[in-house]
Formats: C-alpha cells, sequence, structure tokens
C-alpha cells in the first residue's frame, strides 16, 4: 500500500533501535524525509546506516541528542523548525518493586517519557495547524491502561501520555492535523530481548516466551511477542494521510493483551 508519505518530513524520537527505529525505517521506506535521533553519534550513524542499505534512496538526517532534557531539545528545534509528523517515541521501562522507586526515579521516568513527547508537540503542533496538516504519535502502552505491579512509575507515564494525545487532539478540532496514541503489548524490542536474557535464567526462549503469556499476560489472544516491524506498521499507517478520520484515538497493538472491545 502507498501510504503517500512521499513529500512529508518526519521526526522520530529515540529512533535508533526498537520502536522508534522500525518506525522510522519504514517511514523512509514509503518516501518520507526522516529525522533519526538518539543521544549519542555513534547510534545515530549506525541507525542511518542500517536504514540505507535497505532503502538506498533514503532520505535521511539525523540528531544527536538527550531530548529529555529541554537544551537538546531546543536544539533540534532550532536545527529542524518545522515537521509533518512528529512520533513521540522515546522513552525507558524498568520492572521495580513501588517501594524501592526513590523520587528520582519517578522524575526520571516522567522526564524521558512524558516531558520529552510534551516538548516536541509544543514545538511543533502550531506550525502543522498553521500549515494545515500534520501528525502527532505517542506511542504509549497497553501498560498505560493495566498499570502492572511492578512497573508503576511506567504505567503512570503511559497513562500520562493518552491524556495529553487526546487533549492535544482537542485542540485540533477542524483541522487536518490529528493527534493519537498507539499502544503496543509486549514486543520484542531491543531492550525487551535484553530484559528476558536476563529473566529467563537459561530457558530456551521458546519455552520463556510459553510460559510468560500463560502466568503474566494470560489475556493475550496473540500468545507470543509482536515484532517492532508489526507495531511499527500501526504507527506508519497513522502517520499518513490515509489517516485522516482517526484522532483522539488509543489505537492497540496489543495482541488482544486488554480485554475490551473499544
Amino acid at each position: 500500500m502507498d501510504l503517500k508519505l512521499q513529500d512529508k518530513s518526519a521526526l522520530i524520537s529515540g529512533s535508533t533501535r526498537g520502536i522508534g527505529f522500525a518506525t522510522a525505517a519504514l517511514l523512509a521506506a514509503e518516501g518520507a524525509r526522516v529525522i533519526v535521533n538518539g543521544r549519542t553519534e555513534a547510534a545515530v550513524k549506525e541507525a542511518l546506516d542500517r536504514i540505507r542499505a535497505a532503502t538506498p534512496k533514503a532520505k535521511l538526517d539525523g540528531f544527536a541528542g538527550d531530548l529529555s532534557a529541554a537544551g537538546p531539545t531546543a536544539e533540534l528545534v532550532r536545527r529542524f523548525p518545522a515537521v509533518d509528523i512528529l512520533v513521540n517515541n522515546l522513552g525507558i521501562f524498568e520492572r521495580k518493586v513501588f517501594e524501592e522507586i526513590d523520587d528520582a526515579e519517578w522524575q526520571r521516568f516522567f522526564d524521558i517519557n512524558v516531558m520529552s513527547g510534551v516538548r516536541l508537540s509544543r514545538a511543533y503542533l502550531a506550525g502543522m495547524k498553521q500549515r494545515n496538516w500534520g501528525r502527532v504519535v505517542f506511542i504509549s502502552s497497553e501498560s498505560g491502561i493495566q498499570i502492572p505491579d511492578n512497573m508503576i512509575h511506567y504505567g503512570m507515564t503511559k497513562t500520562a501520555q493518552l491524556a495529553i494525545s487526546r487533549g492535544l487532539a482537542e485542540t485540533c478540532v477542524g483541522t487536518n492535523v490529528t493527534v493519537n496514541a498507539v499502544l503496543p503489548g509486549p514486543t520484542l524490542s531491543d531492550g525487551n530481548k535484553a530484559g528476558i536474557a536476563k529473566r529467563s535464567a537459561g530457558k530456551p526462549f521458546p519455552e520463556f516466551e510459553k510460559e510468560f503469556f500463560e502466568k503474566v499476560r494470560p489475556s493475550s489472544l496473540l500468545k507470543r511477542y509482536a515484532t517492532v516491524e508489526e507495531v511499527a506498521s500501526m504507527v506508519a499507517y497513522v502517520c499518513s494521510p490515509l489517516s485522516s478520520a482517526t484522532n483522539g484515538a488509543a489505537l492497540r497493538v496489543d495482541g488482544g493483551v486488554v480485554r475490551a472491545c473499544f
């Protein structure tokens, strides 16, 4: 399917790996000019090289900087003052007992997972409205609906993203600018792969995966981890002109983990 992205520019925060990278690669393959972001020049260069290897004619830019902080965000906006598509993907997660999460950790999660998207949206949304076209997407999580008891600080940030995305969509009424959230479920991102390696206690991955979906996510209908490419397909559609009637939505790519029909 042609997503009609050839004349669009896109920024994906935290896009050197995982869902962010898969989204950047797919948007580039669809013809968008993509700004890849990571914390280091080396990570950004590696991601750009990987995308170019798959899509030699990809139109790419890179920005190295920690977008959880105001300073690097201001520098990014100075270099790239306007984009058509903003994907707020930057995020971290950690399994931790509630009583062991101190104030600094709560603040760190909020700054990275929430404030990065707030600042970028504030910087770019006005221009989208002025040009009467734009897409803002927040990568939230099914954990924003079903808060995990071992990642309460993470779940809090993902719920916050849902509130922000819906609120921003309300400010775009009557325009061709949309703001939506995409909610992945258990996904084989780089971060999750590393976590699985630590938690599997030497079990083969198929055995660990089967046990995980029997005991930890028993409501899953998919009964396996999604790939980052499967999530990116939903994100790319929401970024495209084809999704013009979808606004203010929380779109689940959760494999049916959330037991709801809406």
